[in-house]
């Protein structure tokens, strides 16, 4: 029989904790442990079970749940000239900038200084690292201005993968969009990765937008604007970055 991973006097009541993390109702937290679909330390979780918020490990299906108090996760449009930091030693403006000041939030990732779009501000250390690591296959999508539109070898290496100075990229899906716009799906993250690999197929990148991040878009958002994930989108997200 497995034992709760605390006595009933300490922690929160699991059920309370996921409807937190938007689960549902209590009642509908309560279908999901009895169905078996929730885990604690990695063991089966039961009825009645407590926890200690951002100690003990849930998870949902496999995919952990963050139940920390106080985390909060930001969908940013950066707009172009602003670093993608958390501070500048030379002052110049930031990401972190644009956001509530209080608590303190991290870019996962980064976007280059003269490329405008989507990035995800966050104080989950955990979910960051999942979502950043390139093994994890979150992809991440762009629209791209170029002087011209490529030809079909160009476009073919752009799919296939480009020598660049760090290796080979990996395979791409790229597909033309408009005369000199090209929508460009990557799995990797490299510095520059966008440009560096139009520049090696012959091309100057114009304007670059990052339109999409695993399941999370937002055409709404304005650019120096933000607003917070969803709990479902936070979910999406914990998933597409633990598949």
């Amino acid at each position: 029989m497995f034992e709760p991973a605390t006595p009933d006097r300490e922690g929160e009541r699991l059920q309370k904790v996921l409807a937190r993390a938007g689960f549902g109702s209590r009642r509908a937290c309560d279908e999901l442990i009895e169905s078996g679909r929730v885990s604690v330390e990695g063991r089966p979780a039961v009825l009645g079970q407590r926890v200690r918020p951002g100690e003990h490990r849930v998870a949902v299906d496999g995919v952990p749940v963050a139940t920390a108090a106080g985390l909060v996760y930001y969908l940013l449009n950066k707009p172009a000239g602003v670093l993608s930091a958390a501070s500048d030693a030379r002052g110049r403006r930031t990401v972190v900038d644009l956001v509530p000041d209080e608590p303190r939030v991290f870019p996962i990732g980064r976007l280059d200084l003269a490329t405008e779009g989507l990035l995800i501000l966050t104080n989950d250390g955990e979910l960051a690292q999942a979502v950043a690591h390139p093994s994890h296959g979150v992809d991440k999508e762009y629209l791209v201005e170029l002087d011209a539109t490529p030809n079909p070898g160009a476009l073919r290496r752009l799919r296939q993968g480009v020598e660049l100075g760090d290796g080979v990229t990996a395979p791409a899906r790229v597909g033309v969009v408009a005369p000199g716009v090209l929508r460009i799906v990557l799995l990797e993250g490299r510095n520059r990765q966008v440009r560096r690999m139009c520049e090696a197929v012959g091309h100057r990148v114009r304007r670059l937008v990052r339109t999409r991040i695993g399941p999370l878009s937002d055409s709404s958002l304005p650019p120096g604007h933000w607003r917070e994930l969803t709990s479902a989108e936070v979910r999406a997200l914990a998933i597409a970055a633990h598949r």
